[in-house]
C-alpha cells in the first residue's frame, strides 16, 4: 500500500537524520544507496553535487565548517518516493541566527539515494561561512 511505502520512507529518513547527527555513519550508510546523490545550490559555500556515503561526510564536514551549530526540525511529509524535511539549520548567536531549508529525499527500494536541499535566503548561509573559517 502507498500509505505504508510513505511511512516507512519517512522512517527511514528520520533514521537518517538521527544516525548522522550521532556521527554513527555505519547506520547512515545502512539506510542509503552507495552512489547517494546530494545537489547544493551553487549560491553555496559548499556548492556542487557530491556523489556516495564518502562524499556526504565531506559535505557534513564542510558544512559544519560553516558554523552550524544544531538543527530545528520541524515537519517531514513524505508522497510516493520523497520525503521533503522542514527545518532549520542554527548558527551561533543570541538567539542562534536560523537559516530555513526544505530537504527533499528520494529513496529508491527502501534506501535514500538522492538528496536536495532547498534554501529559503542562501545568504545566511554565505554570512556565517564568512565568519568561519571553512
Amino acid at each position: 500500500m502507498v500509505d505504508d511505502l510513505e511511512a516507512r520512507n519517512r522512517q527511514t529518513v528520520l533514521a537518517l537524520y538521527k544516525a548522522t547527527g550521532k556521527g554513527d555513519w555505519d547506520k547512515a550508510a545502512s539506510l542509503m544507496t552507495e552512489d547517494i546523490l546530494i545537489r547544493e545550490a551553487p549560491t553555496l559555500p559548499f556548492a556542487g553535487e557530491y556523489r556516495g556515503i564518502a562524499a556526504l561526510r565531506e559535505l557534513f564536514a564542510k558544512v559544519r565548517a560553516t558554523g552550524v551549530i544544531g538543527v530545528d526540525m520541524h515537519q517531514a511529509t513524505a508522497g510516493g518516493d520523497w520525503v521533503v524535511v522542514l527545518l532549520d539549520l542554527l548558527y551561533a548567536g543570541d538567539p542562534p541566527i536560523r537559516a530555513p531549508l526544505a530537504e527533499a529525499f528520494r529513496l529508491e527500494n527502501g534506501k535514500v539515494c538522492e538528496i536536495v536541499p532547498y534554501y529559503f535566503d542562501a545568504s545566511i548561509v554565505a554570512a556565517a561561512a564568512a565568519r568561519s573559517p571553512i
